[in-house]
């Protein structure tokens, strides 16, 4: 969520009066209690995890074909990054315990393949601290919730129906759940520091990638990385370490809903003071989305026309009125403020008491701010009632209510009746833990890790030079206010890479938000390019 709340718990204690004598037999009887159970802990072995699997069948039908599958659905543990496979001690206490990850997987294999390996595709969300069932339940996998287009979906019973936009028909999918989300599960000393960081994330996924491609017979097999928003963060350094620390190529890296540079963050740039790319790279999804909700002072019939001209403004002349500052003639501040007027729909009075700086949070909340309603975040074709008409900004995300509760209780019910796992779990579908994850990161040729602002483009740049033909896929919704667009484009066109490689970039925009799968039009498209990119990278032409 775009805003964090602290959490304050107020507890509250009622004083009895009792009789001394019953009170003392009280903490007596307590004491003695105690006791035992701390003798117990003394003398039990702390729980070690173990991999599962649980096997099932199934079929989905995509393009008119039937395709049948093994789904095998079941967790690998993973260790931190120099962990020790040969036991040091044999303490018993289990805070002393060596850290380790029980990390969830749903597999799916094309039954009775035969000839060339077939491609197998790892997916997953984001967060950080975001399970996968996004992806899951809503693009890929053999088994698809229907939610509302653009407004707030029914409570149910909802309608999970056959995917034919699931990717089974190029691709084996393996969706994996990120350490403590999901049903993956993370015990022993120090856990929250092993495995929720930047660089701790992505060595965990290292690890279940290597040791999925061994338990599945999976090494010789076109490899494919498909990360989702911070999924896509995960996938730049993933892709680094993969190839360079475990000897591991991969055919492409497919990402959804991009951000590597997270100073060019469409949510707080305004904490980053005299840096306003951020302005910037934002202002052609504040157009798309002001077009979208007709906002617009002037008409526009092809928004590709407009977003074009967008761009072309935002990085020339209101890039120029930001260099300025406060050196900005009124003039061309008023002119500037009237074109900004002119592609947000925003009043002119309101744009410049932002000072020309208007952040993601503050166009939620004004764009519809007359009929009481806030613009969607993660989609900004939703709308909700807004929570405070007098707040500065978006106080939560339309799109992520209306759809969370199909998507969450969809897949629930999917995987203990069909997949027949998670009997007595519990599924996290999203944690909090950004009181524990460290964003310091260690890019490459740095010896030690960096703090401030993430910057994974280093990562990214370094893969792609090591493996000069790993291929990349970017996906980008043009309602995207999470993760805008532009800024993906911006991302790419600025890696440090030889212009040559800049050829093994592919571009791919849909007329949809974040979860681009969310509108079904852009679910088949993505699926279409998907497929496309696969087909042509997995290098079978070549045998």
């Amino acid at each position: 969520m775009r805003t964090l709340f602290l959490r304050f718990v107020t507890l509250t204690i009622a004083t009895v009066a009792l009789p001394v004598a019953l009170i003392q037999a009280q903490a007596k009887d307590e004491t003695s209690t105690a006791k035992a159970e701390a003798a117990k802990a003394d003398t039990a072995k702390p729980e070690q995890f173990k991999p599962e699997q649980q096997a099932s069948k199934g079929s989905v039908t995509i393009n008119g074909n039937v395709i049948n599958y093994d789904a095998f659905a079941g967790t690998l543990v993973v260790h931190p990054k120099g962990w020790d496979d040969v036991p040091q001690n044999a303490d018993p206490d289990p805070k002393n315990k060596s850290p380790e990850a029980s990390m969830f997987y749903v597999a799916y294999f094309k039954s009775d393949n035969k000839g060339a390996p077939r491609p197998v595709t790892f997916l997953y969300n984001g967060g950080p601290g975001s399970s996968t069932v996004w992806l899951h339940m809503g693009a890929f996998g053999p088994k698809r919730v229907v939610t509302a287009d653009d407004t707030h979906t029914p409570a149910a019973p909802y309608s999970v129906v056959n995917n034919e936009y699931s990717l089974l028909d190029v691709s084996d999918l393996v969706f994996v759940d990120a350490p403590g989300t999901g049903f993956s599960r993370i015990a022993g000393r120090d856990k929250e520091k092993a495995f929720y960081g930047i660089d701790p994330d992505a060595w965990a996924f290292g690890d279940f990638i290597s040791q999925f491609l061994s338990r599945y017979g999976r090494w010789n097999s076109p490899k494919y990385l498909f990360g989702e928003s911070y999924g896509t963060t995960r996938s730049a350094v993933l892709s680094n370490i993969l190839e360079t620390e475990r000897d591991i190529d991969f055919n492409g890296v497919i990402l959804l809903s991009q951000i590597l540079n997270f100073s060019l963050d469409s949510d707080f740039p305004d904490f980053n003071p005299g840096v306003d790319v951020a302005y910037q790279l934002n202002l052609p999804t504040y157009a798309a989305s002001a077009w979208y909700h007709h906002k617009l002072p002037s008409p526009h019939p092809d928004l590709a026309a407009l977003l074009a001209e967008v761009e072309h403004f935002a990085m020339n002349d209101y890039a120029l009125a930001l260099l300025a500052g406060s050196s900005l003639p009124t003039d061309q501040r008023h002119a500037i403020a009237n074109k900004l007027h002119e592609y947000t729909g925003l009043p002119v009075a309101y744009i410049e008491k932002a000072d020309l700086r208007i952040n993601g949070g503050e166009f939620e909340k004004n764009l519809q701010d007359e009929s009481n309603l806030t613009t969607g975040r993660l989609d900004t074709r939703f709308s909700g009632p807004t929570f405070d008409p007098l707040s500065k900004e978006a106080e939560y995300d339309p799109q992520s209510a209306a759809i969370s509760s199909a998507y969450v209780s969809a897949f629930n019910d999917y995987v203990r009746k069909d997949l027949k796992y998670g009997e007595n779990k519990e599924y996290k579908p999203e944690i909090e833990l950004f009181k524990w994850w460290s964003f310091a990161h260690q890019p490459p040729g740095v010896p030690f890790p960096l703090p401030g602002a993430t910057n994974v483009m280093l990562d990214l740049a370094a893969a792609m030079k090591y493996n000069p033909t790993l291929k990349v896929l970017l996906n980008a919704g043009y309602f995207d206010l999470a993760t805008p667009f532009y800024e993906g484009v911006y991302e790419m066109q600025h890696l440090p890479i030889p212009p040559e490689l800049q050829k093994n970039i592919e571009f791919q925009f849909y007329e949809s938000g974040h979860m681009v799968y969310a509108h079904e039009a852009s679910l088949k498209a993505i699926h279409d390019n998907v497929a496309a990119f696969i087909l042509k990278s997995d290098n079978s032409k070549m045998k």
